[in-house]
């Protein structure tokens, strides 16, 4: 995914007009949203406190202070994008995150100390791109998917010891690359996780520990669920549905197919887009507990108030780049307060990536209700007269001009 040099290329005209387009509107919301510049396309986002954690195109992970926008650290080692990244425990259950783990086009998964940037291990992962990591702390067990169709559990018990990771399981059944994953926790042993593919199936397991085993799990496929056209970017599973982002341009809050059905539910009908959807973020599901439904949608962020889960509401949007959000993630914001040294301000932000390079950050009350877009002078007309910009001196020198006339 580096940028390509197409200066020898022939171009369309309508290829052109794009790019131009896009460097235009580039210019005209360069300082919309607080942007932060990176080198690279930021391909997975993770917030943990005023830091972003952004696996790029670039081969690096980048650990970025989202106050400064300054870069805090490089975390270099892998020879191709990076797709993902999960944190985990050194000691399972300390609640530290100090091992960072990635995956890449080069086909690996690596695992890293937070404070050293060390690489503490690098295990071959797939036979081609992996393009997806999921970890389940509590059971100890990483997930990884990749353009080789296959899903792999990892064992996570000695993550630590600088060896390579060890397969615990194999999912096959996809016929499609498999680029989204999640899982719901069931105990201490037993989880269901939900893999999706680019033809848009999305394949449910029942994976669990078996009995007086400790490094054996008992795989079950339980389902498929067929209600995408094309590939699904991203699955948020939580509040007994499954929610889900697809290039078929929708977003799809469907009943949990694992969990008893709610006598009288009545179907949620898919939300439309004009454009592919590669992001979702339901605040419903994280910390502030908001029914509102942000997607991002092309260069657009959207903001749905989903109170009624059955009817789905638009009530703002935001065409805050200049091309694809790729990802949409919560920031509580911590910020001294000014003149009153010891006292916090907290604030519920939004930060947004896209593939024009920038994250941008939003104060969530500016994303429910954003100003009207600025509109470009040459383009302030009325029926092709120019709209009148005369202060009231000039507009009194006109007429007495005028009068002398």
């Amino acid at each position: 995914m580096q940028p390509a040099d197409k200066s020898h290329f022939l171009r369309s005209e309508a290829e052109l007009r794009l790019e131009q387009s896009r460097k235009d509107k580039a210019e005209r919301i360069k300082d919309l949203g607080s942007p932060i510049e990176i080198t690279g396309k930021a391909l997975a986002v993770h917030i943990r406190d005023n830091v972003a954690w952004i696996a790029e195109n670039t081969t690096v992970v980048r650990k970025l202070d989202l106050e400064t926008g300054k870069t805090l650290r490089l975390f270099r080692g892998h020879a191709a994008p990076v797709t993902s990244l999960a944190f985990v425990d050194r000691v399972p259950g300390s609640g530290k995150g100090d091992l960072l783990i990635t995956s890449s086009w080069d086909k690996t998964i690596k695992v890293w100390d937070v404070e050293t940037k060390q690489i503490i291990s690098s295990t071959d992962g797939h036979s081609d791109f992996v393009k997806a990591i999921h970890a389940i702390p509590s059971l100890g067990l990483l997930v990884s998917s990749g353009s080789d169709k296959v899903v792999r559990l990892w064992d996570l018990s000695s993550v630590a010891d600088g060896r390579p990771l060890r397969t615990v399981g194999i999912l096959t059944g996809h016929t499609r690359p498999v680029e989204s994953l999640v899982a719901r926790v069931l105990s201490e042993k037993a989880a269901v996780l939900y893999t999706a593919d680019t033809m848009g199936i999305i394949r449910v397991w029942n994976i669990a520990k078996e009995d007086n085993l400790d490094s054996q799990w008992k795989i079950v496929p339980t389902g498929e669920l067929k209600h995408h056209r094309t590939g699904v970017n991203e699955m948020i599973v939580g509040d007994g549905h499954l929610w889900t982002a697809s290039t078929d341009e929708t977003v799809q809050i469907v009943p949990d197919p694992t969990l008893p059905p709610t006598p009288g539910a009545k179907p949620i009908p898919p939300i439309q887009h004009a454009t592919a959807v590669k992001a979702i973020l339901p605040l419903p599901l994280t910390v502030l507990g908001e029914p509102y439904l942000l997607t991002g949608t092309g260069a657009v962020i959207r903001v749905y108030d989903i109170s009624s889960l059955e009817e789905p509401e638009l009530i703002a949007e935001t065409d805050g780049h200049w091309h694809d959000v790729t990802a949409l993630r919560l920031w509580i914001r911590k910020s001294e307060v000014e003149g009153q040294p010891g006292k916090v301000r907290v604030e519920p932000w939004i930060v947004s990536a896209s593939l024009d390079g920038t994250l941008r950050r939003w104060r969530l009350s500016e994303l429910l209700h954003p100003p009207p877009p600025k509109v470009p002078a040459e383009e302030v007309k009325v029926a092709d007269v120019p709209v009148n910009i005369l202060d009231a001196d000039e507009e009194r020198e006109l007429a007495e001009l005028m009068d002398e006339d």
